[in-house]
This record gives structure tokens, sequence and C-alpha cells, in this order.
């Protein structure tokens, strides 16, 4: 039997899926949590073969999720079942690890063959989704930059961003213009839509 851990933040999406894969003969569901950072102490007491993690979930984010379970235990394999087909997200799910990185959208049938692909070895990738990561380039901004802009989705002034970051103001000034520079945006809030837009955020 592939045994199965399943992270996903909505119970009617998660207990769908279980009962889906439930009807699979040689798969069982042996966890399910709701949050991003129950996955690795779930995994650790399950044992799963494969860890099916959602991007958007408290406590940590699916990819976050993914780097860390793929470090405690990297025989487990992971796929990403997300709704945010974006190209910076698949290119962050493999570069941690994953073996796979599906849409939600796909067809049902196609989340049991995943499954057994990725114990199989193989890797799980839509084709169009792929093509899109390889045009869209790698992330330009910086971790730290990542921060700054991350900070400002939610930190209004230049010193609530300093104070929040434990930064000098003018080098809280510097990050965002440089950040705006590499991404061609006109503004903050331009520069946040392009970084979530592209999956860098």
């Amino acid at each position: 039997m592939i045994r199965v851990l399943l992270a996903e933040d909505q119970a009617m999406v998660r207990g769908a899926l279980a009962s889906l894969l439930g009807l699979e003969r040689d798969i069982v569901v042996v966890a399910e949590v709701g949050r991003g950072d129950e996955v690795v102490a779930a995994a650790a007491t399950t044992r799963p073969d494969v860890a099916l993690l959602d991007i958007e979930m408290p406590g940590m984010t699916g990819l976050d999720a993914a780097a860390a379970l793929h470090a405690a235990m990297p025989a487990c394999k992971v796929v990403i079942l997300t709704t945010f087909g974006r190209p910076g997200y698949l290119r962050r799910a493999m570069e941690d690890g994953a073996a796979g990185f599906m849409l939600k959208d796909a067809p049902a049938s196609e989340l049991a063959a995943a499954i057994r692909r990725a114990v199989a070895g193989e890797r799980i990738v839509d084709p169009g989704l792929a093509a899109a990561a390889l045009s869209a380039g790698e992330n330009p901004l910086t971790a730290r930059e990542r921060e700054v802009l991350a900070a400002a989705r939610t930190k209004g002034t230049i010193a609530e961003l300093a104070g929040t970051l434990h930064l000098s103001h003018g080098t809280v000034r510097n990050h965002l213009s440089t950040i705006m520079g590499k991404l061609g945006a006109g503004s903050r809030i331009e520069a946040i839509r392009v970084a979530e837009e592209r999956g860098w955020l």
C-alpha cells in the first residue's frame, strides 16, 4: 500500500481528497493536517510514502513545508496540489525537492496516477506550467528583497517597514527602489502584484 499524507487547510477539500484516494486499492491516507507547520510532525509519526501539500496554508506555506519535509524525510515524495499555477511556485517546489506539481483543476483520475508515478521515482509536472516557468526565468529578488516586499503587503509606511524588519529607513527605501527596478514596477503595489503573479513572493 502507498501511504499518503494530506495537507490542505480547507476541511471540505481535504475530506474530498481523502475520500477520492480511499477508492484506490493500493493507496491509504495515513494522516490529514490543515496547517503547514503540522506536516513534518505528522509525517514523522505516520511515515508516509507521499505527501500531498497545498501551497496556501496557515502556519507555514506548502512550499516551506515541502522543503522542511524533504530535509527531515528525503524518502517521502512531495507532490504540490494547488490552485495557484504560478511559474515561480513550480520552480521553487522543484528546487526544494518536490516530485510533482499539480493543479487542483486537473482531472481526478490523474491524482492517483501521479501518486503512483511519484513513488516510482518520476517527476510529475503540467507541461504548460513547465513551459511558463522556463519562460518566466528565475526569481530576480534576493531573500532580503523578498522579505521586504512581503512585509510591504501589510506595513504602510517606510517607518513601519523599518521597525518590523529592524532596518534603517534609508536601507528600506534602497531595497524598495531596487525591487521596483528589477520588476519593472512603478510603485510598491505594482511590484507586489508582479511578484505574486509570478510566484516570486
